[in-house]
Formats: structure tokens, C-alpha cells, sequence
């Protein structure tokens, strides 16, 4: 919004004809700050990351600043004379008031020795006028009845966090208290017998080779439409909020929660999902529903499917799931499905990564994993061979700067989609899937081989071959067929121990 001003050039405060009334100014600590630049060639140094030219009110005082600025990144001396000779140059000087108004900017202060706490006034300033500003734009829209009250919300919190995000003040720490948490990160890996320094992810090549999923870290797990990506995501869901009840939030942009559920349970139950959707399940299945479903319910995990989830909506869910329940890692299926509504972008792959971005800040401001599945392009599917159809981080979906945000991009890739059966150097590729990990800025790439079980919604790992972890089983095969051919819930009947199969053998639960 323009400011209309009444500009005094006596030195009076200016008065805003918007809003009637004085805006938020200090012009005298503006002419301080410029007067000390002008004496002190290391003092732009001290405030290049606090002000900006549009941070000072008076507009010839923006002026001078810019020419300030361009004379410090040219590393010439700043000096009354050099700024009078760049104003020129500028084809400003008379447009701020000649030599005349230089000259005395640089006689108002006799020591640069207060120009971080002058920088910081016209700083804070600025910051206000920028809020009223913007408040102002919210107000208007609120009033008019045109517009969405929903996306005015969604508007009025994206502009709050570009003003935030523009705003922040850099804080840095001595290399001795950094260290000290360093250690105690190292200690408290040692303590682990797995050496895990993050949550475990299930898979044990997997925590390997990440040491689990690290907080502050935004994992991008991409793959080909097929390939099972939300069924890896539910296998982590699994493991993380069942297993090793860890409270974990889930936001589903693909499936509502009911569909979500469902493939969660064909997942812990090892139940077709078709069974689960026509409800003919035999009695050993009923059973296994029966008996994992308390531990389901009660499993601290928190699913949200809105529909087209803008990046700042995410962003206030997030931070209320990990203040209010304790949430400890965030899983968003998927990417490419989010929205940056509110804020303002020229197209797709912009907003992609200004998506990608903020989910980054997202992971560094709540201190938890983000794992994001994300699309890729078509590009795997023109090539051949098994090394062709392997993603690489250049079929990322529409934006590099998803690789360029990611601490760890995955990709998971079934050869066998394909007709790939085999690998060059022998691997059996019937019923696996490649877990590939193409960047890790904290340790190795490489490629983890895992169980695909696609009718169950699940990864495994290939050394799980106990039947606590396998679905009924004899002479392995799993048993499908009914307790004499009924299809209905057991009636409360819990069969927990030994069922015998025709030749008497039994079957474990």
C-alpha cells in the first residue's frame, strides 16, 4: 500500500494521511546512523543485516543509504565526498537535498560508537510500520465481503510469516557451547546399542545407514506413481507410533483418514485390503483384527487429511500437534498436493519451492524430522534397463529446489513393476524394493534392499522371518481359508495360541 505523506524537510515528524496520525518514525536516529557510515568506513559492517534502504522512513535518507550501500559492496571509501559524488552518479543528489544535506548528516554525530543500538531503533521502526501496513490490507479484506474469510486467515498468517522470516534477528553462538551438545549427541549415541542418534525407522539396513530419522532434518521420499510410497509411509507410521509408541503426525492430502486407517490396519493386521473394504474376512483374520486393534486405537497418531493444505495452515497444525501432544516426527503425503496459498508466487515450480523451503524452516523451527513423499517426472519411464529405471535426483517433480532444501532425498523404486526380475549381479528382485538414499548431508548413500507386500500395504525387512511378525503361516503359505468356511466375526471367541490345521500342525498367532 503506497503511504501517503506529508513530507517536512525541517525535521519535523511527517504525517501519514492514511491512517491521520503520526507513523511509527525516528528521523533523528535515521540522520545518526547515515552521519555515522560517513565517518567510519568499518561501521556498515555493524548494521548491513539490520537495515535496508526502504528501513529508513525519510525517502532522501533511503537514498543516501543506497549510495552508502553500493560504495560498501564496491569496497570504496564511504566518506561526505564519495556519497555526494555516487548521488550524482545516481541522479539523486539534488533529489535528497545537495551537499548541503549530506554535509550535515555527517555533523550530526562525532563517533559511529552507538550506531548498532541507532540501527536497531530505525529497525523496529520499520517493522512497525510494515504490521500497520499490513494489517491494514487484512482489515480492508476482512470488511469487504468478496473476499474468502478463510483465505484472508490463511493470507493474514503467510504475511506474518514473511514479515517474521524477514525480520529475524541473527543469533550467534561461541563454537564451545555448539560442541558441548555435539558430545552429548555422541554420548547419548553410544548409549544406544544400535548407535541410533535419531527414531529408529524399523528397517535395519535403513537405521544403518541414517542412524534414524534426525530432528531439524526434511526427508524427501520420491518415487514413481506404484511404487508403494504411502505404504512405506504407513510401515514407518507402524513402527514409530505403534511400535515404538512415539507420537507422530500424519497429513494426508491424497486419502481421507478412513482410507488411511484402512491401509494402516491391513498393514498391522496383515489383512487384504480388498477384505477390509467388502468386510469378508475369515475367522483367523477377524481374529488378528481383534487382537491388534487396541493397540491401534491407542497408538498416538494424528491424522489430518485436509484437502489442498496450504504450507501456513501445516505449519500452525504442526506447531500445535508438537506443543500439545508431543509430536515427534511429521509425515506429509504428499508435497506436490500442498498449496502455498497467500503467498505470493509467479508459478508452479515457485511455489514448489517455496513449499520445499518452508518445510525446511518447518523442521528446524519445531526441532522434528519432516518426511515429505513427493512425486517424480516421467523421465524413468523413457529409459532402459535396470540402472535406467533407477530414479536420480534429476527426475525430482517440478523443482530443484526440493533437492536443494532436502537433508536426505529416498527414493524407492520395485524393478519388478518393470519386468526387471533380476539384478545385474544376481539379486532376486521378485517381491523387493530398493530403498535408494541419492543424498544424505549427513552421512552415506547407498541402496537398501527391503520386502515389498503389496496386498498388505507394507515394507518388511527380509531378516524378519519369525511368525510374530508374519501373518499365519503353514508350510509357508499364508492360510486363507476359514474356521470351518465361516466368514463372520468370531462372536468375542479370542484364539490367541494353537489352532490345528488338518494334519495337526499348529499355526502360531
Amino acid at each position: 500500500m503506497p503511504e501517503q505523506r506529508k513530507n517536512n524537510r525541517r525535521g519535523q515528524q511527517t504525517v501519514d494521511l492514511t491512517y491521520g496520525h503520526v507513523m511509527p518514525q525516528a528521523p533523528e536516529m535515521e540522520k545518526a546512523v547515515l552521519g555515522a557510515l560517513m565517518i567510519d568506513n568499518n561501521a556498515y559492517l555493524e548494521v548491513c543485516d539490520l537495515l535496508k534502504p526502504e528501513s529508513f522512513y525519510e525517502p532522501r535518507n533511503q537514498m543516501v543509504y543506497e549510495a552508502i550501500m553500493s560504495l560498501s559492496i564496491e569496497q570504496s571509501p564511504v566518506d561526505v565526498l564519495t556519497v555526494t559524488d555516487k548521488l550524482g552518479k545516481m541522479g539523486k543528489l539534488e533529489e535528497v537535498g545537495g551537499p548541503v544535506y549530506i554535509a550535515e548528516l555527517s555533523s550530526i554525530t562525532a563517533s559511529s560508537a552507538n550506531i548498532e543500538y541507532h540501527a536497531n531503533v530505525v529497525a523496529e521502526k520499520y517493522l512497525a510500520r510494515q504490521m500497520i501496513n499490513y494489517v491494514s490490507v487484512i482489515g480492508k479484506k476482512t470488511f469487504d465481503e468478496t473476499y474468502d474469510i478463510h483465505d484472508v486467515m490463511q493470507e493474514a498468517e503467510s504475511i506474518l510469516f514473511e514479515l517474521t522470516q524477514k525480520n529475524m534477528k541473527k543469533n550467534y553462538s561461541a563454537l564451545g557451547p555448539i560442541v558441548g551438545k555435539a558430545v552429548d549427541i555422541i554420548e547419548k549415541a553410544h548409549s544406544n546399542t544400535g548407535g541410533l542418534t535419531g527414531i529408529p525407522t524399523g528397517f535395519y539396513k535403513l537405521d544403518d545407514m541414517t542412524c534414524g530419522w534426525q530432528n531439524s532434518d526434511l526427508v524427501i521420499i520420491a518415487g514413481r506413481p506404484a511404487m508403494g510410497k504411502t505404504a512405506f509411509a504407513l510401515s514407518l507410521a507402524k513402527s514409530i507410533a505403534i511400535d515404538q509408541n512415539k507420537p507422530m503426525a500424519f497429513f494426508s492430502l491424497e486419502m481421507t483418514d478412513v482410507q488411511l486407517a484402512n491401509r494402516l490396519m491391513s498393514n498391522v493386521c496383515w489383512i487384504e485390503g480388498k477384505k477390509l473394504l467388502n468386510g469378508q474376512l475369515d475367522r483367523e483374520e477377524w481374529n488378528r483384527l481383534d487382537k491388534n486393534l487396541t493397540c491401534m486405537i491407542e497408538a498416538p497418531l494424528y491424522i489430518d487429511d485436509t484437502e489442498g493444505l496450504s504450507v501456513m495452515e501445516l505449519r500452525s497444525k504442526a506447531r500445535r500437534l508438537v506443543k500439545e501432544h508431543k509430536v515427534e516426527l511429521i509425515m506429509i503425503d504428499y508435497l506436490q498436493l500442498m498449496t502455498a496459498s497467500g503467498m505470493r508466487y509467479n508459478n508452479r515450480q515457485e511455489e514448489v519451492s517455496l513449499i520445499s523451503r518452508s518445510l525446511k524452516g518447518l523442521a528446524k523451527e519445531l526441532n522434528v524430522p519432516v518426511l515429505a513423499l513427493s512425486q517424480l517426472n516421467r523421465g524413468v519411464e523413457s529409459r532402459e534397463g535396470v540402472e535406467g529405471k533407477r530414479p536420480q535426483l534429476s527426475d525430482l517433480r517440478e523443482s530443484g529446489a526440493i533437492e536443494q532444501d532436502a537433508d536426505m532425498v529416498i527414493f524407492l523404486h520395485r524393478p519388478e513393476y518393470y519386468g526387471l526380475y533380476q539384478s545385474e549381479d544376481g539379486k532376486d528382485y521378485r517381491g523387493k524394493a530398493e530403498v535408494i538414499i541419492s543424498k544424505h548431508r549427513k552421512g552415506a548413500t547407498g541402496i537398501v534392499l527391503l520386502d515389498f507386500i503389496g496386498e498388505f500395504t507394507r515394507f518388511a525387512n527380509p531378516e524378519d522371518k519369525s511368525l510374530d511378525n508374519r501373518p499365519p503361516t503353514y508350510g509357508g503359505e499364508i492360510i486363507g481359508s476359514s474356521i470351518n468356511g465361516e466368514n463372520t466375526p468370531p462372536d468375542g471367541l479370542d484364539i490367541t495360541s494353537f489352532i490345528p490345521p488338518p494334519d495337526g500342525k499348529p499355526i502360531i498367532f
